[in-house]
């Protein structure tokens, strides 16, 4: 598991002005064990499926997605540069946020990744076209949740790794926009939308994922700037939604910012839940804070006695009526793939590791995974591919938990399946049908932070990378343990 860096939220946070934060101090996680009444699972099985490394090594297979991300980027900069995404088979473009206004999603996503990899004429390429050309005032509503994970998180990396103050800057104008989003709210919980020029919100119909996915990009910002205004604006939403779990410490996901109320009965740790569970650990993380280790604790337990799920061996965490414990759904989203890595950096190494072994069997079965499965007969609900990273992610936090080489031939097998059927003319490309092989015409943003850096990391012996310790955030950004 990752260690804890051996200093509090205050220091995290600078001294000017944060005393007083509660429950916070700093700790190093001890592993939890499983909680009483919870499902057995069968012993991991050692990936006998999986590929083996090539004759060169894992630095040849490194070095190889290095190339890959190079050439990749090459096509980005020749085709799509300052555009949100490129359509990687047209050779067309496309924006995320705005329509006909690019903010230059994928450049932002990409900079930590290219530093990463020392690929830094590609790093100072993109530094470049940030500073001359990135601007947050713009006149339309942004997603809040979109919006902090990958422009202000990519943002905060890139300063991470660089110390360049302009980022940093950058960083700060765009936290105060989204901030009104969370000061507007009677209740905390942020609004999904907001106008990052007139500070408008909209949208309070909203759900977990977008609610408590703030800490650490919020946090980092407290703690680079020295005004601890974010990290609480954050705390506060995840205890807003916390505290109103059910009597079986489950948290549905549908929520009304406005109120508070719960707007359906579900709870499940895959979308649009799944990063509020990992926020909870991650803060506690990252800043020691206690509160935030309880809630984890409290929550985790709850799902192992309730929603795991044992089904022909295999472990799979069912979708359940958040006040009866009910089960209500045995299907399960490949973006709930990550939580095999999440119980292993938690102390959960068992549960993590029988986790992955069951998206293992999917991947067996289909090559490339697809984005929804039903876990009883493994057929797909959605047979598309989006270019998702968390089974790899998963693989990564394994093997840094164990060191166990099943994990590293797991996301390579992972690696090539995706060079076999994404790879197209001017980059990578998400599949309609992983069982047919048909491709779309798209490459989303995120697989530039994530997919890229996780196959860096794993395979690589990163040089410019704490292995010891670091902090990646849900979409993969490097906010602790860069090496410069």
């Amino acid at each position: 598991m990752r260690d804890l860096p051996r200093r509090s939220v205050l220091s995290l946070l600078g001294a000017a002005g944060l005393a007083g934060v509660s429950g916070v101090a700093a700790a190093r996680p001890s592993p939890s064990a499983p909680p009483p009444g919870s499902p057995d699972v069968a012993a991991p099985s050692r990936g006998a499926t999986a590929a083996a490394p090539p004759p060169g090594g894992w630095r040849q297979v490194a070095e190889d997605v290095r190339a890959e991300t190079r050439w990749a980027w090459r096509s980005y900069v020749d085709r799509a540069m300052g555009h949100d995404q490129i359509k990687p088979v047209s050779g067309g473009h496309e924006e995320f946020f705005v329509p006909g206004h690019p903010m230059g999603l994928t450049v932002v996503e990409a900079l930590d990744t290219l530093w990463l990899m020392e690929l830094d004429a590609e790093f100072a390429e993109g530094v470049r076209w940030v500073k001359a050309n990135l601007s947050f005032d713009v006149d339309a509503p942004f997603q809040v949740f979109e919006t902090n994970i990958r422009m202000l998180g990519g943002l905060l990396s890139a300063y991470h790794v660089s110390g360049d103050a302009a980022l940093l800057a950058l960083a700060r104008d765009l936290g105060d926009r989204l901030l009104v989003a969370f000061t507007e709210s009677p209740t905390g919980i942020p609004y999904r939308y907001v106008n990052l020029r007139t500070g408008a919100v909209s949208s309070p119909e909203t759900n977990l994922a977008e609610t408590g996915t703030y800490i650490t990009e919020f946090g980092s910002l407290s703690k680079w700037t020295g005004d601890r205004k974010y990290y609480d604006a954050a705390k506060k939403a995840l205890q807003v939604t916390f505290d109103r779990r059910t009597s079986y410490d489950l948290l549905p996901w549908d929520v009304h910012a406005e109120t508070g109320a719960w707007r359906n009965r579900f709870a499940t740790i895959g979308p649009p839940a799944d990063s509020y569970y990992e926020y909870l650990w991650d803060g506690w993380h990252l800043f020691g804070d206690r509160d935030l280790k309880r809630w984890w604790d409290v929550l985790r337990r709850a799902i192992l006695r309730h929603q795991a799920d044992v089904v022909g061996g295999r472990l799979w965490f069912a979708q359940v009526d958040a006040f009866t414990g009910v089960r209500d759904s045995r299907t399960q989203s490949e973006l709930a793939a990550f939580f095999g890595g999440l119980l292993a950096e938690s102390g959960d190494v068992a549960r993590g590791r029988a986790y992955h072994d069951s998206w293992t069997a999917v991947q067996d079965r289909y090559g490339v995974l697809p984005e929804g499965i039903d876990y009883t007969s493994l057929r797909p609900t959605s047979v598309g591919n989006q270019l998702r990273p968390e089974y790899a992610d998963g693989a990564f936090f394994l093997w840094l938990a164990t060191r166990e080489e099943v994990y590293r031939e797991r996301a390579y097998r992972h690696y090539r399946e995706m060079k076999r059927t994404s790879r197209t003319n001017h980059g990578y490309t998400i599949l309609t049908d992983v069982t047919t092989g048909a491709q779309g015409d798209f490459c989303p943003g995120y697989w530039w932070s994530e997919q890229l850096k996780y196959y860096w990391l794993i395979f690589g012996d990163a040089r410019r990378f704490d292995y010891t310790s670091h902090y990646l955030s849900t979409e993969g950004n490097i906010f602790l343990g860069a090496r410069r």
